[in-house]
């Protein structure tokens, strides 16, 4: 696993992390 795809792996957990986050704000 390259450094590149973690990187880019850690970038959609933390894009869905706030994806949530906004979702629950706007509930």
């Amino acid at each position: 696993m390259s450094a590149d795809y973690k990187f880019g792996f850690e970038i959609i957990i933390i894009l869905f992390i706030l994806l949530i986050i906004i979702g629950c704000i706007f509930m």
